[in-house]
């Protein structure tokens, strides 16, 4: 199936520009020149890199993300990690949350730091190239979808003014607490939407009662497609049957979910079925 070019003049969610916000995710894994030459060909002038090389009190030693700009929009994404080393960190239950963006609530300490290593040069790159009120996007996947999350709030929060067009994150962990979360559910109502496929282990982490999630669930079910929100039972039951269809995979239904790359198919084959 031939999906249409990247419209730089959209405004709103639809299913094509969640595959390209799922593409523009994807893209913060490449090294900066693969990122430039990549950007460029979907039509943006403009791209900067940010990296932070310190080490954190966690196995991620640094945090990537790229800031790309045209004339009509400009896209922030994050690079995510691999699910095995964000599924072990995540499950520290020892680390407290700290304050969130804006003093709003509380965040995991990790999403923390990561995010702070980059954002005043992020927050300065929008800031410089947002000079002909193009549409504001914010994207992620694992890692990334909780620092695309969070930098669009502390974007909003300390500059009402840059309310993000759309926050699009894949497989996004819970990243906060219920006030935090609370606070961001009315700021970006709308405009957030949190892809869960299936059964990706990762947004089952960190454990619940203290982190919670943004609201906005999009949810592949076992078969891909795409539902709203399903109620618990129903996605218990789904869940039971993603496992049962990949007994004998080299790897867990859990981890083999979280890829980026599924995701992806899974929208495309929601596209498909559309037309």
């Amino acid at each position: 199936m031939t999906i249409p070019a990247l419209d730089h003049s959209t405004t709103r969610y639809s299913l094509e520009h969640a595959y390209w916000m799922g593409r523009a995710a994807g893209l913060a894994s490449l090294d900066p020149d693969g990122i430039e030459t990549q950007a460029r060909a979907w039509g943006f002038g403009e791209v900067r890199h940010f990296a932070s090389t310190h080490r954190m009190p966690f196995p991620i030693e640094d945090t990537q993300a790229y800031v790309m700009a045209s004339d009509r929009m400009i896209v922030v994404g994050f690079r995510g990690t691999e699910v095995t080393q964000i599924r072990d960190w995540l499950t520290d239950v020892n680390t407290p949350p700290v304050p969130g963006p804006g003093r709003k609530g509380f965040v995991h300490f990790g999403f923390h730091q990561a995010l702070r290593s980059v954002y005043p040069q992020l927050r300065d790159t929008v800031l410089e190239l947002r000079d002909r009120g193009q549409s504001l996007w914010f994207t992620g996947h694992s890692l990334g979808a909780a620092l695309a999350m969070l930098a669009a709030a502390q974007l909003y929060f300390e500059e009402p003014r840059l309310l993000a067009d759309g926050v699009y994150t894949y497989g996004q962990p819970r990243t906060c607490e219920r006030l935090l979360a609370d606070a961001h559910d009315k700021a970006f109502a709308d405009r957030c939407h949190r892809f869960v496929n299936n059964n990706d282990i990762v947004p089952r982490l960190p454990p619940e009662p203290v982190y919670t999630h943004v609201a906005a669930l999009r949810y592949f079910d076992a078969h891909g497609k795409l539902h709203d929100a399903l109620p618990l039972l129903a996605t218990l039951r789904d869940r039971a049957k993603g496992v049962g269809n990949d007994l004998f995979a080299p790897e867990t239904d859990a981890i083999k979910d979280h890829h980026l790359d599924n995701y992806l198919s899974a929208l495309e084959k929601n596209l498909a079925n559309a037309r």
